[in-house]
Parts: structure tokens; sequence; C-alpha cells
């Protein structure tokens, strides 16, 4: 079903949205279960045909429910996001790349269909799609369309280079993202090339933006910057100006997910960007991920202790909120620190800086750079 509208339960009440738009209504449990209860044959009631000429330009008023809102049930787990990283494998090499040795290993399509369906039972509206590169995996089309057909709200994260590819922009303007997340690595071909280690990726770069930019899909740019391209800085941002993209300077770079330091050389020093003060998070309340073999951790830092969703189903991430207080503590060389409260990096990444051995002026705020 290509419909237009998603209501679902949402933490605290329930909303709706549409697939490939920003932004949500907020709608009360008496309305929510009004279009649960609806024959398919009903028209859209005039509230919601309001509601989304109004907010996304919709018209849904002379359709039935049936044909335009998927309503999602009801779940008992109140997880609102997930991340899931359908492959590590990449056909890029960046030299700044917190994976590591990119794999290719991931779940062949009964056990992404599987988990899937178990993210959608754990209350999952918010999905995005990950690696490694998704868009080189050979079964992400299916994956990405059956996360939309589930009534998912879909972003991507990717470096672009199969954005001009026919089939996959076919497959993206008919189940719409609502945001593409691609990532930019320099201005030039010889700083993006020397970044990516692959000859003629700004070339693909480039194009990928371009085509997605003509089919009308909602993107936004990581300018990732390094000290390959940290002089770069003002046309990459010209660059998204251009195609009127929103972007953000991703200026700090981390260890690998495995706590290696190999990546750390390629931080530019004078772009690093002081953190806001950490005050907790959610990262295994209403959010976890997920990566190529159905384990979901609190977070894609926090991958210390995991849960088996294959195994488990989603009754398994009821563990996770636990094992959040564990590792979202302060311990080893922060334990006591008393400038704790004023730290802007998060107890799991500060770990992966302590597993690097990096200078404490890539992680702790309170020492002179």
């Amino acid at each position: 079903m290509n419909h237009q509208l998603i209501a679902s339960p949402y933490p605290h009440g329930h909303i709706v949205v549409s697939p490939g738009r920003n932004g949500g209504i907020r709608i009360g449990a008496d309305r929510y279960t009004e279009l649960q209860d609806a024959d398919p044959n009903d028209p859209v009631p005039s509230w919601l045909a309001d509601a989304a000429r109004n907010g996304w330009r919709v018209d849904v008023a002379v359709l039935s429910i049936g044909d335009t809102v998927r309503v999602r049930p009801e779940s008992e787990y109140g997880y609102a996001r997930a991340s899931y990283e359908l492959n590590l494998g990449c056909n890029y090499d960046c030299e700044h790349c917190y994976l590591a040795e990119k794999t290719f290993a991931g779940m062949e399509w009964e056990g992404r269909e599987r988990l899937l369906t178990i993210m959608a039972q754990a209350g999952v509206l918010w999905l995005q799609l990950t690696g490694g590169e998704p868009l080189i995996d050979p079964l992400f089309a299916q994956t990405h369309a059956f996360a939309y057909d589930l009534g998912m709200m879909i972003q991507i994260s990717s470096n672009g280079s199969r954005l001009s590819r026919t089939k996959t922009l076919e497959l993206l303007t008919e189940r719409r993202p609502y945001r593409l997340t691609l990532s930019m690595y320099g201005a030039t071909e010889e700083s993006y090339d020397g970044l990516t280690r692959r000859k003629g990726s700004f070339k693909r770069f480039t194009r990928g933006v371009a085509a997605a930019h003509e089919a009308g899909l909602p993107m936004r740019l990581n300018l990732v910057i390094t000290k390959r391209n940290e002089h770069e800085i003002p046309q990459m941002n010209a660059f998204a100006d251009r195609y009127g993209i929103e972007r953000f300077e991703y200026t700090n770079i981390t260890p690998t997910i495995y706590g290696g330091g190999e990546v750390l050389p390629s931080q530019a020093t004078e772009v690093l960007r002081t953190r806001a003060p950490y005050t907790g998070c959610n990262a295994g309340v209403t959010h976890f991920h997920c990566d190529p073999h159905g384990r979901a951790s609190i977070c894609k830092i926090g991958r210390e202790s995991q849960v088996d969703l294959m195994a488990e189903g989603a009754r398994g991430l009821k563990r996770l909120a636990e094992i959040g207080d564990r590792l979202t503590a302060r311990h080893g060389g922060c334990a006591g620190c008393g400038l704790s409260k004023t730290c802007g990096t998060c107890p799991p990444m500060a770990e992966l800086y302590r597993k690097a051995q990096a200078p404490l002026a890539q992680y702790c705020q309170h020492t002179e750079r």
C-alpha cells in the first residue's frame, strides 16, 4: 500500500506523519481510535483532511481511509526510533571511518523480514537505514520497501555514490524517504577522492546530489571535516547553498566502534568542536540501534552489551533500559570527576576514546588544547 499518511502510537500519545515529508500532527487517543476502527471504505475524516492540507499540502479529502492511511497498531514497548546497519561493507575506504574494517556481512531476506517486523512490533516509526554504504547492499531495495510498507518513516544515510542510478531513483521516488543524509568529504576531486581513497568518488557524489535534487528528494549534507579538506569548508557550504540543502559540519572524528585509534590522525584540530554538556539521553529507552546480524544495542556507540533480537524477539528490548543505565554512568578515567556535569562527551564515547588512547584534548573539554 502506497499510503500518504501514517497514524501511529508515539511516546506519550499518537501522531500522524506523511512519508517523505517533515513534521507531524499530534492527535488524541479518540481520533487514533477513530482511524483504527474505521471501515477501509470510509472517507478520510474532515479533521484529518484539513490537517494534511494545511500541514503538507496533501489533498486526501476525496479518498478513502484504506487507500490513504496506514494505521500502526499499539505497542507495549514504546520505541519511536531505531537505526539499522544493513551491512558494514562499503565501496569507499575513508581514512576517518569509525567502522574500521568494513566487512560485507548481513542477514539474508528471511532474517531481515523478521527483524523489521520485530522493529514494527516495538513501535519504531522513524527508521534510519545505514551501513557501511546501504545503497550497495544487495537487499537494500527489498529492505527499504518492506520497512516503508510497514508504515515506517525512512532516513537513509549514504555517501551518495549510487543516487544517480535510475533504479535507485525510481525506488526512492515511489517510496519516498523523509530524508537522505549524505556525507560530503570535500569540494574538489583532490580532497574528496583522497579521503575516500577511491578515484572518481567526487564525480559520483556530485552526480548523485544533482539527480536527487532533480527528483525532488529531501536531502541533508553532513560535511565531514578533516585535515585533508578543512581548507574547503567555505566551498562545501557553497555547494549546499547551490542546491538549497540543509547541512551540518561534522568536525569531531571518533575512534572506531572497536576502540581503535587509527582514524584519529585525520582530526583537524582547529575545527574541533566543544560539545554541549551531556545530561543523559534516552538511548535504549525510546530508541535503539541494530547491527547487520540483528543484535540490538542502546546506540551505535554503546555496543558493549547487545540483545539478540532474532533469538529473543521484541521482548528482549526490555533489557536495553538497564543496559543503558549501566553504560551511560561515568566510569573509568571519568569516575569521580568534579566537572562531569559540564562534560560534553557521553560515557560510551569517552570509553572508546580511552580504549584508543586518544589525546585528552580530543574528548575531554576540561583540558588545555
